[in-house]
């Protein structure tokens, strides 16, 4: 199955990403890009990619223990970018970042101990995906749009182990289908 671990936005924070979206889907050549929806809307900490049937247990128990090992902590959502010359347009994060880049450091690490197959390393950037794009686009007006845009602040409480069932209708448009496989607390908590 396709996995992936990730923070959850609670859902008033999802209700500002939705409100965002909305004034962003109002510029000009808004509708060239194919944006995510509210199922979509998660800061992907470790992408596993395919993983064998058998090795989710071992990942989720080490996910556990990654989750026991990280305390709670404070985000919300700030700015925006872009990643691949306008293939992917994201809201950025504040808060405790450093806790963040953590957890997902530990997430990546459980999986390879697990057993998963993971590519190269790279730094963590915080982001959650709102638009994408099969081509290049110019996408600065919304990443100007953006600039100024902060949600309020939660608390980052839980890990989330989330499926991706990707489309298979070949219906234009069609966006993935997301579950979540398990959840834990952070710092052993609930």
């Amino acid at each position: 199955m396709r996995l992936f671990a990730a923070v959850l936005p609670p859902d008033d924070v999802a209700d500002d990403v939705a409100a965002q979206v909305a004034a962003l889907r109002k510029l000009p050549g808004a509708d060239g890009l194919r944006w995510t929806g509210r199922p979509a809307w998660h800061f992907t900490l470790a992408f596993y990619g395919e993983v064998d049937d058998t090795l989710v247990p071992e990942l989720s128990a080490r996910l556990e223990r990654a989750a026991q090992r990280t305390e709670p902590f404070r985000l919300a959502l700030r700015g925006g970018g872009q990643f691949g010359h306008g293939r992917a347009l994201w809201i950025g994060a504040e808060g405790d970042l450093t806790t963040m880049r953590l957890l997902a450091d530990r997430t990546e690490s459980a999986a390879r101990k697990a057993g998963v197959a993971m590519g190269e390393h790279r730094r963590y950037k915080a982001h959650l995906t709102v638009a994408r794009s099969r081509t290049s686009v110019d996408v600065r007006p919304y990443v100007h749009a953006l600039h100024a845009f902060t949600g309020r602040t939660w608390t980052v409480a839980g890990l989330t182990l989330v499926r991706s069932n990707l489309p298979r209708s070949g219906v234009p448009g069609e966006q993935p289908r997301y579950e979540a496989v398990a959840r834990w607390a952070l710092g052993g908590a609930g």
